[in-house]
C-alpha cells in the first residue's frame, strides 16, 4: 500500500515537470521563429526573415507602412537588370539584390517578395534626379560611387565590384589596347564615369558619342558608326551574349567601379541599414547565390562581397544641373513602370 502512495506522489511531481520542460520548448522554437532561417534544400540558400519593426519616422518605417519599396533600375542590361521579353519579368543581379534588401524590411524571402518591390526604370542619366525627386526610395543600376555623385547622393555599399573594359566588333583587329582608342569614334552611355576615366587615362577618342542607354550604343557599333563601346565589364558581358558572336571584349582595364546602392542625401538611418542588410546577406550566401545566378552565367567569376564602406555623409545635396533636371524630368513622364508581381 506504501509502495503505490510512493508511485502516484512520484507521478504528481513528474507531470508538472514534464508540462514544464514542453513549455521551455515550445518557447525556444517562437524564439527561432523571430529570427532568419535558413533552407538549403536543393543546394541553394534561401534565408527567411521575420518582419523587423522599425522606430517611427524612419525611411524604413515608411515603406513598410506604404507596403512597396521602389526601386530604380536598368531595364535594358542583360545580368544586371533586364526586362525578360518572353515573361516580362525583371532579371539579373542588381534587381536579386534589391530583392534581397527588400526582404530585410518587409521580412518573407526573395521568394515571396515580388510584390513587394516597384521597379521604375532608371537610365543612368537621371539616376540622381529620381533620389532627389522622391520617384524612388533607392537607385540600383551598375551605379559607380565616386566622390562627385556623393555630392548629390548618398550611397550603401558597395554591394559588388566591376570595372569598365572595351567592347570592339568581332572583325576588328586594329583596338588591341586603351591607347588605341585615341583617335577612334567611342561611345558610353550619357551620364557614366567613362568621360572622366578616359581623361584620366590620357586618351581622346576622335568623338565620344553619348548615348541614354548602353544597346544604343551596341546598334552604334554593329551599325560601324563608332569603333569601341567602353562601361562596365557587367555590361558589356551581356551585350557581347546577346549580339550572337557579332560583337567581343578585350583584355583592357580601363577602370575599377564600386557599385552602389543610391539614396536621398542625409537619410543616415536608412544608409544604415541598408549597409548592414548588405553585410547580412554577405554572411549568409545569398549574395553569392544571387551572383552565380546572374552575372556568374555570363563567364565571371564569383568574387568575394566588398567591405561596405560606411562613410560620413558630406550633408546637404548638391543642387542638380538645370541640363540633367531636364532630362529627368522627359523620361519620368515617359519611363515605365513595372512591378515584379
Amino acid at each position: 500500500m506504501r509502495a503505490k502512495e510512493e508511485q502516484m506522489t512520484r507521478r504528481r511531481w513528474l507531470l508538472p515537470l514534464v508540462l514544464a520542460m514542453a513549455l521551455v520548448a515550445t518557447a525556444c522554437g517562437d524564439d527561432d521563429d523571430d529570427t532568419a532561417t535558413t533552407d538549403t534544400t536543393g543546394g541553394d540558400t534561401t534565408t527567411t526573415v521575420a518582419a523587423p519593426t522599425f522606430e517611427a519616422g524612419t525611411t524604413m518605417a515608411k515603406i513598410q507602412e506604404k507596403g512597396k519599396i521602389v526601386v530604380g533600375t536598368k531595364f535594358n542590361q542583360l545580368g544586371s537588370g533586364q526586362k525578360n521579353p518572353t515573361t516580362g519579368e525583371l532579371e539579373g543581379f542588381d534587381i536579386e539584390i534589391a530583392k534581397l534588401i527588400a526582404v530585410g524590411i518587409f521580412g518573407g524571402d526573395v521568394e515571396d517578395i515580388d510584390d513587394r518591390i516597384e521597379f521604375k526604370e532608371a537610365i543612368s542619366g537621371v539616376r540622381e534626379a529620381v533620389i532627389q525627386g522622391g520617384d524612388v526610395d533607392i537607385v540600383i543600376a551598375t551605379y559607380t560611387i565616386n566622390d562627385n555623385r556623393k555630392k548629390q547622393v548618398d550611397f550603401a555599399g558597395p554591394y559588388v565590384i566591376d570595372g569598365q573594359t572595351v567592347m570592339v566588333r568581332s572583325d576588328n583587329t586594329t583596338i588591341k589596347a586603351l591607347a588605341d582608342l585615341n583617335g577612334k569614334k567611342v561611345c558610353s552611355g550619357r551620364g557614366s564615369t567613362t568621360p572622366d576615366n578616359l581623361t584620366k587615362k590620357q586618351i581622346t577618342p576622335s568623338e565620344l558619342v553619348l548615348r541614354e542607354t548602353y544597346p544604343e550604343c551596341a546598334d552604334e557599333l554593329r551599325q560601324g558608326r563608332v569603333e569601341a563601346v567602353v562601361t562596365d565589364r557587367g555590361i558589356l558581358l551581356g551585350l557581347v551574349e546577346a549580339s550572337n558572336g557579332g560583337f567581343k571584349l578585350l583584355d583592357i582595364d580601363v577602370s575599377e567601379e564600386p557599385l552602389g546602392i543610391g539614396l536621398k542625401k542625409g537619410d543616415d538611418a536608412f544608409r544604415e541599414f541598408l549597409n548592414t542588410r548588405l553585410e547580412e546577406i554577405y554572411e549568409s550566401g545569398e549574395w553569392a547565390e544571387a551572383y552565380e545566378a546572374t552575372l556568374g552565367k555570363l563567364g565571371l567569376t564569383t568574387p568575394d562581397p566588398p567591405p561596405v564602406d560606411r562613410y560620413p555623409s558630406t550633408g546637404t545635396a548638391t543642387t542638380l544641373a538645370t541640363t540633367t533636371s531636364t532630362a529627368a524630368t522627359t523620361t519620368t513622364t515617359a519611363a515605365r513602370t513595372t512591378s515584379t508581381s
